[in-house]
């Protein structure tokens, strides 16, 4: 090879180095939608203190937009996209190396989201907590691991860390055979209406739970039961729908699973189990209601929440076998501002996506994607602690 022909394939290899490096220096694009909301700023915030990635918070008030942008920082810009006419949606999501979708809630929507995502090969996450919701992403499975695009649904707090603790105690028996998740919530979480919305259409109809290994049908906020839970005491807790009832069954080959759900002051119970029993079940399938009870109740969270405090606390526990013996595995965990957790939640797994160091083609719930090791060492990055304990 003539000297001259050495150094252009020298040159070639030196500038193509340049590019690949040019390309991993490259800032990542995250595009949260509903980013503006209570939930999408603290994933947001979470994002800005753990990653050097540019954030484009999306929503359709350009006001409230523009003031959360500007609340963010510098490395945060707002873009205006409605998500009910999907204007804008498309270019956005292919400026992105990552979408999360925070505009909930989720009862209303429809999986389009995901659908533009995997036909623009860009990873997803998602905060939604309505099991309506869950069963349209999961349909994409294939879709998604087709086309190598990684899509982690159901994070957040509850559901999000809630399920990898589940995972968490599931691992550490031989034999698993019924699950019982429990959650408090002091007064509005430190949300917005939109989590009221949520816990109001969580009333609308019965749904399906696996007991004793098979589906059957329970009313919701029925059956009190009382937990105790760290910092808040005994606390009765109720029926909820939410995702892991169904999800966590298809996970881990376990018998019954018990999700459960209860507010403090233990007075917004009540309330909420009033509703549930005396109101017809058409009410509550009213948008205007829905909205009227939404909007009252967190009117009255404003004025409890200088009492209660907004934090959250979880109990997960699982019982089964160890070592030939009946044992219980016991998790809790406690935060003091229940929209900041699911900020965390939702910001380590997108955190580790952006590293790379999750990967995993295809639609999943949490709990079916993210290894315990890389979840305690998520958790351990942000300062959660949570206590496990195993009880014979």
């Amino acid at each position: 090879m003539a000297k001259s022909d050495g150094d252009s394939l020298a040159a070639y290899l030196y500038n193509e180095n340049q590019k690949r490096n040019a390309q991993i220096l490259m800032t990542q694009q995250v595009l949260i939608l509903g980013g503006s909301g209570r939930i999408g700023s603290k994933v947001a915030a979470d994002l800005i203190a753990h990653t050097s990635a540019e954030i484009t918070i999306a929503g359709r008030n350009l006001v409230t937009g523009a003031e959360a942008s500007q609340r963010l920082g510098e490395r945060v810009k707002f873009s205006a996209i409605d998500l009910s006419t999907g204007s804008g949606l498309r270019a956005a999501i292919d400026q992105a190396d990552l979408v999360i979708h925070c505009a909930g809630p989720f009862h209303y929507r429809d999986a389009s989201v995901l659908q533009v995502c995997i036909d623009q090969g860009v990873n997803y996450v998602d905060v939604s907590d309505h099991p309506s919701f869950t069963r349209k992403a999961l349909a994409f499975r294939s879709n998604a691991e087709s086309v190598g695009v990684t899509a982690i649904i159901n994070t957040g707090i509850f559901p999000g860390i809630s399920n990898s603790m589940v995972r968490r105690d599931v691992e550490q028996l031989d034999h698993a055979e019924k699950i019982h998740l429990s959650y408090v919530v002091a007064g509005s979480g430190g949300a917005g209406v939109t989590v009221m919305r949520t816990t109001f259409l969580g009333l609308q109809r019965p749904f399906e739970a696996w007991i004793d290994g098979d589906w059957k049908s329970v009313k919701p906020y029925s059956d009190r039961e009382v937990v105790e839970f760290p910092q808040y005491g005994k606390v009765g807790v109720y029926w909820f729908d939410m995702p892991e009832a169904f999800t966590l069954p298809d996970t881990f080959p376990v018998k019954t699973v018990v999700t459960k759900f209860a507010t403090v002051p233990t007075f917004y119970n009540y309330l909420t189990w009033s509703v549930a029993r005396w109101w017809h079940p058409r009410l509550l399938q009213t948008k205007a209601v829905i909205e009227f009870l939404s909007h009252v109740s967190h009117s009255m969270t404003d004025v409890s929440d200088r009492f209660s405090g907004i934090g959250v606390a979880i109990r997960s526990e699982v019982i089964g076998e160890k070592n030939g013996r009946s044992m219980r595995c016991i998790s809790t965990l406690t935060h003091p501002d229940t929209a900041v957790s699911a900020g965390i939640g939702t910001g380590t797994v997108a955190e580790m996506l952006l590293s790379g160091e999750l990967k995993k083609p295809g639609v999943w719930a949490i709990e079916q994607a993210l290894p315990t090791a890389l979840f305690d060492q998520a958790m351990q990055s942000r300062g959660i602690e949570i206590q496990q304990q195993l009880v014979e």
